[in-house]
């Protein structure tokens, strides 16, 4: 009699430990895990452009002239935006301006990082990046894209512009978690954005193709 009674406190025991694990077990299921892709190289796809370029990052270009470039970005004569795959990865990368940002071409596409999304209270979602080939000290902040607004929106990724800039280690790594407000679907991406003013610009993204550059993005699958 007394080893039934222990049995039977051993399983509501058990019974009270699974009811707690499922939460968990559920959460880590839930997850989203995503690498970010170039920012240049998800453009020319989604764009279909006939030469890979970058809206964001300019090289040198005696012939270039001063013109309105893809995502409505002015740049001034003897620059043009970088062709990804034809111009030598050794090129200084510069802003519209024709001022350098800090990096080579070659350095500037080898940025990568990985994002998890997974559900979190409130209906809010916790998402935890990680980020290589960054430019060591550099400032940089994180977007959220709104692909169902036209043109596209961006709001800050954590929604209130308060913890969403970050600046990159010494060894051009960096790791940050940022709780989002809400859900994100495949109408959104998580969007890198760097600031070559090395100043941080709140709740705006900054002048686009001057001082904040995308170099990132990963979009959230249907």
């Amino acid at each position: 009699m007394q080893r039934s009674k222990s049995l039977a406190g051993l399983a509501s025991v058990a019974l009270m430990l699974a009811a707690l694990v499922p939460s968990g077990a559920s959460r880590a299921a839930d997850a989203t895990h995503l690498s970010f892709v170039t920012h240049a190289a998800f453009f020319s796809a989604e764009t279909k452009q006939p030469k890979p370029l970058d809206p964001h990052a300019f090289v040198a270009d005696a012939a270039a002239l001063a013109a309105v470039g893809p995502q409505n970005i002015s740049h001034v004569a003897g620059f043009r935006p970088a062709f990804i795959e034809q111009d030598a990865k050794t090129a200084a990368v510069a802003n519209a301006n024709g001022e350098p940002i800090g990096f080579t071409l070659g350095d500037w596409l080898a940025a990568s990082g990985s994002v998890t999304l997974t559900p979190s209270a409130g209906g809010k979602v916790e998402i935890a990046m990680s980020f290589d080939h960054l430019k060591p000290g550099g400032h940089y902040s994180l977007f959220e894209n709104h692909f169902d607004q036209k043109p596209v929106g961006f709001t800050p990724l954590d929604g209130t512009a308060t913890a969403n800039d970050f600046v990159a280690g010494p060894d051009g790594r960096a790791k940050l978690t940022i709780i989002a407000l809400q859900p994100l679907t495949h109408d959104n991406a998580v969007l890198l954005v760097y600031h070559s003013d090395g100043m941080t610009h709140g709740a705006k993204r900054g002048d686009i193709g001057v001082n904040a550059h995308h170099q990132l993005i990963a979009r959230i699958p249907e």
